[in-house]
């Protein structure tokens, strides 16, 4: 455990902290969705960028924590290649069952087309940095150091597992998290239509 400031703390992920995460996981990527958006199920999102690694890869998971509940948080996969495979035969028909394809453009409809076309990064990344990272900070969490912190103690622990490099997808228009990931080292590896891949060898 690494206690940042007075009130923030960044420790293991827990199954208890859950809920908050799947609330830090909708309220970062569409933040106001609540009165933008009042009838779009808050589980979705979370369960394509969360539940599957609290259940596959717990160990890599860590929680930012503070009075208010989780802050924030960094999921990661040590093989990305195993990971999608587990995702396809254990995570994904229960939840394609629940949630058949909508038609239209609604959230729900884009968040449900995700769990049916899980995306994958491109296979020449992979190959060469095989583990993959997502991480969000609520505004009160952010400009403190707390995702510096969670990213290199990431790295320690796939250093040491003999991993020899890791990935992300970050949103083209996200310039902020993709100066911050520059600074710590990520380089653009390759460019979808809406997101840079950014890689960094361990």
């Amino acid at each position: 455990m690494r206690i940042l400031g007075e009130m923030r703390t960044v420790v293991p992920f827990h199954p208890s902290h859950l809920p908050g995460v799947y609330a830090v996981c909708m309220d970062t990527s569409s933040p106001g969705w609540r009165e933008s958006t009042p009838e779009a199920n808050p589980d979705l999102l979370g369960h394509v960028y969360a539940g599957p690694y609290a259940i596959h890869s717990p160990e890599l998971a860590s929680c930012v924590v503070d009075e208010l509940g989780v802050a924030g948080y960094l999921w990661a996969t040590a093989d990305s290649n195993a990971f999608w495979e587990w995702e396809a035969t254990h995570w994904w028909p229960p939840l394609r069952a629940q949630y058949p394809r909508l038609n239209g453009d609604s959230w729900d409809s884009r968040i449900i087309t995700l769990i049916h076309d899980a995306p994958r990064t491109p296979p020449e990344i992979v190959t060469s940095f095989p583990a993959h990272l997502h991480i969000d900070l609520l505004p009160r969490a952010q400009g403190q150091g707390l995702g510096r912190v969670l990213i290199e103690n990431l790295q320690v622990t796939l250093k040491e597992q003999g991993v020899p490099g890791l990935h992300l997808d970050v949103g083209k228009d996200n310039q902020n998290a993709i100066e911050f990931y520059r600074h710590l080292g990520f380089e653009i590896a390759h460019a979808a239509p809406e997101s840079y891949f950014m890689t960094i060898a361990l």
